[in-house]
């Protein structure tokens, strides 16, 4: 029978998951989300000798269950292949008593890639599998590494155009350089005058105009969503923490059934939620610790239940977390809710009018799994420096806040579980950020200087995805206001 996918905000609505990957977002606005999460029907021994296809395969067969194993596995192979530099497609590095789970060696060397190099082919699938002949068009909000990965996938991909909204000053220079050089007839950049925030509220808002809708049908087009709100993003990075934990078992690292926490540097808590899922489905995982930069609403929220994005946002050198609206926690309050749309629509509807919302007592006696902490611009910095320092091996900025709130975690609980830390994005998409840590000396040089420095210091070949773009010339220069996002859209696609 298959798995049945529900609003989050209207549980009588249920679709197939290849009809909640087609629509991205539930109409009433609402996240899809499974009827139960799966369990695991392999043995973590089965697992352990598994490669990553194999493993994506068995987990995803769980959630995509409308999918035809061919159609699956056509999809997976496609997405896995020599887009990344490394036959693992995500290797884990042991180093400073931690384990580093290495998301970034896909095209874009950021962990999006894991999921985004997949969402292309099963959006396709599911329009064939449904029936639907319109060109189907992506409509996504970056915060930096989502933009450049959906682009990456979804370039010269038949019957698709994608359109990527960013902050126009909230991006790396190398993140920023990825996204306005994307090749591609159906591709389309556009920086905004504002946050991230703005840009992910703006997009959702484009997504419920009910007459541009109208429009779009007239014309050909239907809107659905690569940005991680799409329960397409979600499943596949569920597969990264089934086969992490296999891998350690393999190589003894771990015993049967011991425990391991996980670390996940987070803005928009699908991340996370994807290693919650995994722990829902049997993986044998600890505490999972919840990492904030200074935007630090998540470590609020676990530590208060009060969840409020009334505050400064601040532009840091983490820039893929700087978010303050986390647009997947909806899918946790769901859960803990007692999966009660009447609850969750009340809070989600507080957070639009007063920016904030507050989960009952009981609630918050079910958020024990989680445990939140942030680490500051200074503290990033200085975990960079004391890693290379001790070992040679060179964080980005994002895992850097991971790898310090390990620390915290450590400190204040004492608990001695072995842990893994997400390692989502590679350091040389944050050179500049990452090399004045290390020695402000670097500060004199250009970013791609910085580049063949960090080749230097850390023997880590340059990956090709920075080698692309020293020399690509600027395709995509379009900034516009956020009022003006709707009409942009409308006016790259003719209508």
């Amino acid at each position: 029978m298959d798995l049945i996918y529900r609003s989050t905000r209207d549980n009588k609505v249920s679709v197939t998951a290849s009809k909640a990957i087609l629509k991205g977002l539930a109409e009433d606005g609402g996240l899809f989300v499974p009827e139960t999460v799966p369990a695991l029907d392999r043995s973590m021994d089965e697992l352990a000798g598994m490669s990553y296809r194999e493993t994506a395969y068995e987990v995803m067969k769980l959630f995509l269950t409308d999918f035809t194993e061919d159609e699956l596995k056509d999809c997976i192979a496609k997405a896995y292949d020599e887009k990344f530099d490394t036959e693992e497609i995500a290797p884990i590095k042991e180093a400073d008593g931690a384990y580093y789970l290495e998301l970034f060696h896909g095209a874009t060397i950021a962990f999006k890639d894991m999921a985004l190099s997949i969402l292309p082919h099963l959006l396709i699938t599911s329009a064939k599998k449904n029936q639907v002949k319109d060109e189907i068009v992506i409509l996504t909000a970056t915060s930096g590494d989502t933009g450049k990965a959906a682009l990456a996938g979804f370039a010269d991909v038949p019957g698709t155009k994608i359109v990527v909204f960013y902050p126009k000053n909230g991006v790396s220079p190398i993140q920023e350089k990825q996204m306005v050089t994307q090749k591609g007839d159906n591709t389309f950049v556009v920086g905004i005058k504002g946050n991230f925030d703005d840009a992910q509220t703006g997009v959702k808002k484009i997504f419920g105009d009910k007459a541009l809708e109208a429009e779009l049908a007239e014309a050909g087009f239907r809107f659905s969503s690569a940005n991680s709100i799409n329960i397409g993003r979600l499943v596949p990075q569920v597969v990264y923490y089934v086969y992490a934990y296999a891998k350690l078992y393999a190589a003894g690292k771990l015993a049967k059934d011991e425990r391991l926490n996980v670390v996940v540097p987070t803005g928009n808590f699908g991340n996370i939620l994807a290693a919650y899922y995994a722990k829902n489905m049997g993986v044998p995982i600890g505490k999972l610790i919840c990492a904030s930069n200074d935007n630090k609403v998540l470590y609020d929220f676990f530590a208060t239940g009060t969840y409020d994005r009334n505050r400064e946002f601040i532009l840091t050198t983490s820039p893929s977390m700087d978010i303050l609206i986390s647009s997947n926690l909806e899918r946790l309050i769901y859960r803990i809710a007692g999966a009660d749309d009447a609850v969750d629509r009340e809070l989600m509807e507080n957070l639009s009018v007063s920016g904030k919302y507050a989960v009952t007592d009981e609630m918050k006696t079910q958020l024990t799994d989680f445990y939140g902490n942030y680490a500051s611009e200074a503290e990033t910095a200085a975990e960079i420096k004391e890693v290379y320092d001790k070992t040679g091996y060179v964080l980005d900025t994002h895992t850097a806040v991971a790898s310090k709130v390990r620390r915290k975690y450590a400190a204040e609980t004492g608990d001695g579980t072995k842990t893994m830390i997400a390692s989502t994005a590679s350091p040389y998409k944050f050179t500049r950020s990452v090399m004045n840590a290390i020695d402000i000396k670097y500060d004199s040089m250009s970013d791609f200087e910085l580049v063949d420095e960090l080749n230097r210091i850390s023997g880590v070949a340059v990956p090709g995805a920075i080698e692309e773009i020293r020399t690509a010339p600027v395709l995509h220069d379009t900034v516009v206001e956020v009022d003006d996002m709707k009409d942009t859209v409308k006016k790259f696609l003719g209508i």
